[in-house]
């Protein structure tokens, strides 16, 4: 009788032991594959940190500019935008596009973008950049001094005036002025930004031409989220600039 109970104990043991060890299965509670739908199909894996998109705001890898395309998606892009001649400059002002918009804890557009594109960027309690490292995309130029960075808009305000933000209203155009989401606003040297002024890609090209391929790709994404026309030489130019691409 003594051994019977023994025998029985040994039984209930094992099976306690692989009851818990199907409870703590690394792949979760329904085994490999991890757990399964309401439905009862596999839910869809989830992915690992390493898989994880970048935080809202911050560029891709690879690229300096947040919310940037593949080179196919530009191509497409680029052959829907609206053809047309350079608009008209009447009643053009800096000041219909407001910037730089407050972005909360006293940072402006500004200041979050030379946070964003700069390296070991330390602020002041004003959200002043202070210190830091810049690489400019257009010349390749290194800088550590934050006043000689200018914070570019890639579609220029007068730009996108005479190619369809003429008829905005207000809103959309600070929204345009400040746009931390599309490949819109960029920390390049004052010097390239300012030798730019507000041509486009047919009369102006970053000087550093391992740029063009982001550069391209950037305009044409913002000109077509924003439904802005292009020039047959602007067009011809994004082309150009997105054949230099390495796919």
């Amino acid at each position: 009788m003594g051994r019977q109970i023994r025998v029985r104990g040994v039984l209930l043991a094992a099976l306690l032991l692989a009851a818990g060890a199907g409870c703590s299965d690394p792949d979760g509670p329904e085994g490999p594959g991890g757990p399964r739908s309401p439905g009862g199909g596999d839910a869809k894996p989830q992915p690992s940190v390493s898989q994880a998109a970048p935080p809202a705001g911050a560029p891709a890898a690879g690229d300096v500019l947040p919310g940037m395309v593949t080179t196919a998606v530009a191509r497409t892009q680029l052959a829907a935008l609206k053809v047309a001649p350079v608009g008209t400059m009447a009643g053009y002002s800096r000041a219909k596009f407001t910037h730089w918009a407050e972005q909360g804890n006293k940072c402006d557009t500004r200041e979050t973008v030379l946070k964003r594109d700069g390296t070991d960027v330390t602020q002041d309690g004003e959200c002043r950049a202070v210190s830091g490292t810049w690489k400019s995309l257009y010349d390749g130029v290194a800088v550590t001094d934050a006043a000689k960075m200018d914070i570019d808009h890639i579609v220029p305000l007068a730009e996108g005036w005479r190619s369809g933000a003429a008829g905005w209203d207000a809103a959309r155009r600070k929204a345009f002025a400040n746009d931390l989401t599309h490949p819109q606003l960029l920390a390049v040297t004052a010097s390239s930004n300012r030798s730019k002024g507000d041509q486009s890609p047919d009369l102006w090209q970053p000087p550093d031409r391992s740029s063009w391929c982001q550069y391209g790709r950037a305009w044409t994404t913002v000109k077509s989220a924003y439904e802005l026309t292009v020039t047959e030489p602007e067009k011809k130019m994004l082309t150009t600039m997105l054949d230099t691409c390495a796919s």
